[in-house]
C-alpha cells in the first residue's frame, strides 16, 4: 500500500494537496474493502478524514481522469519508453440493474452472448509492443439513445436496385460519420493531445466495428493508420 501512495505523488501537478489526500484515502479504502464498492462503504473503510460527506464531495467534483491516468503512465515510462507504441480501443460493457443510472440501456455483452441491461464505455489504452504491457489511458461513457438519435439516416432505395445510369464515382474519403464514430474520433484526438510529443503513435487498433470505409476514415482523419478486421 505505501508504494501505491508514493506513485500518487505523480498527480501533484494536477491535484491540490487536499484533493490528493482525499484520493489517497479513497484508494486505500477501495483496495482494502470487501463486498460492493459504494460511497457509504468507502467511507466506513477510510481512516480519519474520509467521512461520508468527504467522499460525496470528492465524487461530485469534476476531475480530469484522462489527464491523471496519463500522469501515472508517464511516471512509469523511464525504462520502457523506447520501442513501438500503439493505441488500442474497445467497448466495455458493465452490467447494471435499476432504471435511473445515467446512460443505462441494453448493450451486447460478448461474455453473456446477448444484450443485457448495462452501461457501455469506450476505453483507449496504450500498448507497448516489446513488453506486451497495456496502460489504460481514457474511458468515456457511450450513450446509446443519443447515438441512435443523431446517427445519419439511411437513404430509402427507390426504383431499380444497383447503380443508376450516368452516376459518377464518389470521393470515398468524404463520408458522414455516425455519432459513435464521432465520439470515438474525439476520444482518439483527446488521447493524442495528452500524449503530445512524449510518444510516437502511428497505429490505432479496434475490432470489426471499424471494418468499413467510414471506420477507416474515422481513424485516418486523426492522422493514424487503422488495424482492424
Amino acid at each position: 500500500m505505501p508504494e501505491i501512495i508514493t506513485i500518487l505523488e505523480a498527480l501533484s501537478p494536477s491535484l491540490s494537496t487536499n484533493t490528493l489526500k482525499h484520493l489517497s484515502l479513497l484508494i486505500e479504502a477501495t483496495l482494502s474493502m470487501t463486498g460492493r464498492v459504494t460511497m457509504l462503504g468507502i467511507s466506513r473503510w477510510t481512516e480519519k478524514g474520509g467521512s461520508y460527506r468527504t467522499v460525496q464531495r470528492f465524487f461530485k467534483e469534476t476531475h480530469q481522469w484522462a489527464e491523471l491516468r496519463w500522469l501515472l503512465i508517464k511516471s512509469q515510462l523511464n525504462e520502457t519508453c523506447l520501442g513501438t507504441w500503439i493505441l488500442i480501443g474497445d467497448e466495455v460493457v458493465v452490467t447494471k440493474s435499476g432504471k435511473k443510472t445515467h446512460g443505462l440501456s441494453r448493450f451486447f455483452s460478448s461474455i453473456q452472448n446477448q444484450a443485457v441491461p448495462s452501461l457501455c464505455f469506450i476505453n483507449l489504452s496504450l500498448l507497448h509492443i516489446e513488453s506486451s504491457q497495456s496502460y489504460p489511458l481514457l474511458a468515456e461513457q457511450l450513450l446509446k439513445k443519443k447515438a441512435q438519435a443523431t446517427a445519419p439516416k439511411q437513404a430509402q432505395a427507390k426504383g431499380k436496385r444497383g447503380r443508376s445510369k450516368g452516376s459518377k464515382n464518389k470521393n470515398r474519403t468524404e463520408v458522414v460519420l455516425s455519432a459513435f464514430q464521432r465520439q470515438l474520433q474525439g476520444c482518439i484526438r483527446q488521447g493524442l493531445d495528452l500524449i503530445a510529443c512524449s510518444l510516437t503513435i502511428d497505429y490505432f487498433v479496434y475490432d470489426g466495428a471499424l471494418g468499413n470505409n467510414a471506420g477507416l476514415q474515422t481513424v485516418k482523419q486523426t492522422g493514424l493508420h487503422l488495424i482492424s478486421k
